[in-house]
């Protein structure tokens, strides 16, 4: 089976780690994946790429176009890819008033699938139809490490406690102040905060590995695969109740939901930096393993070019 993934090319890897990953799962159950990057932001940055898009689409011959987000989605209709399975990732259903109404008449009528990312993405956007599949993480490259030896690789000092965020903090919706404003209160405790983004995503287990904690205070997500792979890695989670987090941590020992309040943020890191050691959040996510994520995937692919 060939199939297009399209998807923006405005990261600083040029294909989003979490799309490549998918790619790489898919591959390997047989499936022959291509890459069609979007370069330019906004709706008139991703109607420009229309006409090559349809041009691109013309010169190859795929099974199937799948979008990642839903202007890559509109911009692959809008070139002629049918059939056309489309996945909202988180941000799109952010999306207000007539924009909102946009992106799901979209999905109703010019793609053939819609795939979210948690079931409460699917109740905010009001798709009935669409499938719930979250992104799946890989565990061969996330697992559990000897702490200090991958905190050695990446530069931590290991005499610290340290809390890391993974995202980038100039983006709105990540709501690093409030890591900020919660980590003020445990400066007195020797405990450090470390921003994590703009690095290969080959480093990031060791940072899940060296880190004490991870902490997510995001307005909102989709389904956040860094919870996932701080819970492939074993390493403590605090997160705000936002996407599928807390159905991830479930009832893991040594993570936590927390509200929006800096006080209360900051209680719930103490309590997970008391917890003092590594959690079995691995065990309780073994059905986001990206090889079975990939098999519901191809289900999905099929299902479409049957009709």
């Amino acid at each position: 089976m060939k199939v297009l993934f399209v998807s923006s090319g405005n990261t600083p890897f040029d294909i989003s780690p979490i799309i490549k990953n998918q790619g790489g799962s898919l591959k390997k159950q047989g499936v022959n994946p291509d890459y069609y990057t979007i370069k330019g932001k906004g709706v008139k940055g991703y109607f420009k790429n229309i006409f090559t898009l349809r041009e691109f689409l013309k010169s190859k011959n795929y099974d199937l176009v799948h979008a990642h987000y839903s202007l890559s989605g509109m911009a692959a209709a809008l070139a002629g890819a049918k059939p056309l399975v489309v996945s909202l990732m988180g941000s799109d259903i952010q999306s207000g008033g007539i924009w909102k109404i946009v992106i799901r008449l979209f999905q109703r009528f010019r793609s053939q699938a819609t795939i979210v990312k948690s079931q409460r993405m699917k109740d905010k956007i009001n798709l009935s139809q669409a499938y719930v599949i979250p992104n799946g993480v890989d565990f061969n490259h996330f697992k559990p490490m000897d702490q200090k030896q991958a905190g050695k690789k990446i530069g931590l000092d290991p005499l610290k406690k340290t809390i890391i965020f993974v995202a980038n903090p100039k983006k709105y919706e990540k709501n690093f102040e409030l890591a900020l404003k919660a980590n003020s209160y445990l400066k007195k405790e020797g405990v450090e905060l470390h921003a994590v983004y703009d690095i290969d995503h080959k480093q990031i287990p060791y940072f899940m590995n060296a880190a004490d904690v991870l902490l997510l205070t995001s307005l909102w997500e989709g389904s956040p695969n860094v919870v996932k792979e701080a819970m492939a890695c074993n390493l403590p989670v605090v997160a705000t109740d936002v996407g599928d987090v807390r159905e991830v941590i479930g009832k893991t020992e040594g993570c936590y939901i927390t509200s929006f309040e800096p006080e209360d943020v900051a209680e719930k890191l103490k309590m997970a930096l008391s917890f003092g050691k590594r959690t079995d959040g691995r065990d309780h996510i073994g059905h986001l393993d990206s090889k079975k994520i990939a098999k519901k995937i191809i289900k999905l692919y099929e299902k479409v070019l049957k009709k």
